[in-house]
């Protein structure tokens, strides 16, 4: 689900603090929160988008409350190792999880050792990364239109490259609203998948923006759509795919951050606020907008609903295109 990002970007990502946010902040009082370290868990492994996300707000909240908030990587099994981690620990706000678009995807494919509704509370969505329809050289088309067309006419016979997670759902989300034959292969990564439609090897990919944006920008692919029902700010050109006709498709991978379930809602509403202040900075802004990322905040509330309604949508896909279960 991670994207990986160069280890520069990540540096520049991490860098730009605030004059105001390095002055020595107040410890908390005894019985305040937080008066302890605190674990932020990622579920995947370092140096994607993931975990870029947790620890820029890992930084923000240390140096803002003076307590350590530690990024703890534990990745596997498509998030669910970290996040059974997360699930099983105190309710205290000293776990935290940076949760990503894999927590709804699983139930689709998976039994889940955890209730994925009431097993936490949701604090804050942070943004999303979004996909692009992109082609290469072997299939010379410049629309969504002219895709399709080409699919009716090949049926099954062009090569619709993903990697796991995602990325596959975002590509079955495509064959099913499209109603057309793509032959979707999988890859291990995003970078893999791309570079064989680059190559000539295969004719389109769903590429997830970040590691995506160089090779748009180069001209290396071309890109057909986003999958967002939204226009990007980043590829502004490009049009949606509800806008090319594939009504309704949105799939973008949101990034949120929750903590267990039954964490006192002041505790909740505390880390709420303050993560909310630190995305409304405009330094903040600039450093999501250059990851190839957007910035898109909600409340608890909101996020449960958004929760709900996406295990839903995702394990419609899984059971329309025929998903096999326990997708890698």
């Amino acid at each position: 689900m991670a994207a990986g990002l160069p280890s520069a970007l990540i540096l520049v990502t991490l860098s730009g603090v605030p004059p105001a946010a390095l002055a020595q902040p107040a410890k908390a009082k005894d019985g305040q929160y937080p008066n302890k370290p605190v674990r932020l868990i990622v579920p995947f492994s370092p140096g994607g988008t993931n975990d870029v996300m947790a620890r820029m707000v890992a930084q923000h909240l240390s140096q803002t409350w003076g307590e350590s908030f530690i990024v703890d990587n534990r990745a596997g099994g498509e998030g669910l190792i970290g996040t059974e981690i997360a699930v099983k620990a105190r309710p205290d706000g000293y776990t935290l999880l940076l949760v990503s678009s894999a927590y709804v995807m699983n139930p689709a494919v998976r039994k889940m050792p955890y209730d994925s509704v009431k097993a936490m509370d949701f604090v804050a969505k942070l943004g999303a990364t979004f996909t692009v329809l992109s082609t290469g050289p072997s299939l010379p088309v410049t629309s969504v239109k002219d895709l399709l067309a080409a699919a009716k006419a090949r049926p099954g016979e062009l090569v619709l490259t993903t990697s796991g997670g995602f990325q596959y759902f975002a590509s079955a989300l495509f064959t099913s609203l499209s109603k057309h034959d793509f032959n979707i292969v999988l890859y291990k990564g995003a970078v893999p998948a791309m570079i064989d439609v680059i190559g000539g090897q295969a004719q389109l990919t769903f590429g997830i923006s970040v590691p995506a944006l160089p090779h748009l920008r180069s001209g290396k692919l071309k890109g057909l759509a986003v999958g967002t029902l939204k226009r990007a700010e980043l590829l502004p050109d490009i049009p949606t795919l509800d806008e090319a006709g594939i009504k309704g498709y949105d799939a973008s991978n949101w990034y949120a951050i929750a903590t267990a379930a039954g964490t006192p809602p002041a505790v909740v509403m505390k880390l709420h606020n303050e993560i909310v202040r630190y995305f409304k900075m405009p330094d903040t802004q600039k450093q999501v907008t250059t990851m190839g990322a957007v910035i898109d905040l909600k409340t608890p509330d909101e996020m449960r609903k958004i929760i709900l309604a996406d295990i839903a949508k995702w394990t419609k896909v899984a059971i329309d295109t025929r998903m096999p279960r326990s997708v890698d």
